[in-house]
C-alpha cells in the first residue's frame, strides 16, 4: 500500500506548483511605473511681479520696474534710512534647481539668495540666506577682496573654478542646484560648472566657520526658505526665472 500513497503525494505536490494562468497579469509598458522627471515652474515670466514681494514688506513697486521681459532695479540716489528693496519669492523651497539670467550695470554688485527666512528680526536676506554673487568683476572693488567674491562664487565661501562671466551690460545665464538629499550644491554659469559645495553637515559647517558668517547665528540655518534677489544699491536686471523642485 505504500506505492499508491507515494504517487498520490507526488501528484498533489506538482498540482500545487502550477499557477492558474488566468491569475497571471501580463506586464506591459502601461503597467510599469515610470519615474517622472521634475518639471520647471516659472517664477517670473516678465509680465508681472506675481509671486514676489519686498523682503519683510508688501507688493513690488518702484524702484523695481518691468522692462523688456526683465525685472530691473533702479535704486534711488538717496535711500531712506532702514529701507531696502530686496525681493523674495512668496513660496519657500528646499531642494531645487534654479535657472535665471542676470545683467549687472558697470561697477555693479548684487546677489541671488536661497534659504531666506523672512522675519522682522532679520533686516536683510543675507542674514539668513547664502548668496551666489552677481558682480562686475572688472570694476567693482569687491572683486579685489578675494576670488570668493567674484561673479558666480558662493559668496565669501567658495571661489569659481574658472572665469565664465560675461562683461557688465551683458546677460549671464546661471543655474543653481541645492540638494539636501544628496548634500550637493552647484553653480553653472553660462553653461560651465564653476562652483561645487556641500549644503549641510560637517563640510558646510567648515565653510561657514572659515567665512565672515562664522558668528552669524541664523546664517544658512534654514533648509527651507525663500529665493531672493539683492538690492545692493546698483542697477541690476533679472529675467527668465524658473525653478525645478527635486
Amino acid at each position: 500500500m505504500r506505492k499508491p500513497v507515494l504517487f498520490a503525494i507526488l501528484a498533489l505536490t506538482f498540482a500545487c506548483k502550477e499557477k492558474p494562468k488566468e491569475n497571471v497579469e501580463e506586464v506591459t509598458e502601461e503597467t510599469v511605473d515610470v519615474v517622472q522627471e521634475p518639471k520647471w515652474t516659472v517664477l517670473f515670466d516678465g509680465s508681472s511681479f506675481d509671486g514676489w514681494h519686498f523682503y519683510n514688506g508688501g507688493e513690488v513697486m518702484e524702484p523695481w520696474k518691468l522692462e523688456d521681459g526683465a525685472m530691473v532695479l533702479y535704486p534711488p540716489e538717496s535711500k531712506p534710512e532702514g529701507a531696502n528693496y530686496n525681493l523674495v519669492t512668496d513660496t519657500e523651497f528646499t531642494d531645487f534647481v534654479l535657472s535665471l539670467e542676470w545683467k549687472i550695470a558697470e561697477g555693479g554688485n548684487s546677489g541671488i539668495f536661497w534659504g531666506v527666512k523672512e522675519d522682522e528680526k532679520y533686516g536683510e536676506p543675507y542674514l539668513t540666506g547664502p548668496e551666489i554673487q552677481v558682480l562686475d568683476d572688472e570694476r567693482h572693488p569687491d572683486a579685489q577682496n578675494g576670488t570668493d567674491r567674484l561673479a558666480g562664487a558662493l559668496y565669501d565661501m567658495v571661489s569659481p573654478s574658472t572665469k565664465a562671466v560675461k562683461p557688465a551690460g551683458e546677460w549671464n545665464a546661471v543655474e543653481i542646484m541645492i540638494n539636501h538629499k544628496t548634500n550637493e550644491g552647484r553653480v553653472m554659469l553660462n553653461g560651465t560648472k564653476i562652483v561645487e559645495f556641500p549644503v549641510e553637515g560637517e563640510g558646510w559647517n567648515e565653510l561657514v566657520a572659515n567665512s565672515k558668517f562664522a558668528d552669524w547665528e541664523a546664517f544658512g540655518a534654514f533648509k527651507t526658505g525663500k529665493i531672493g534677489v539683492q538690492d545692493h544699491g546698483d542697477v541690476v536686471a533679472f529675467r527668465n526665472i524658473k525653478i525645478k523642485e527635486l
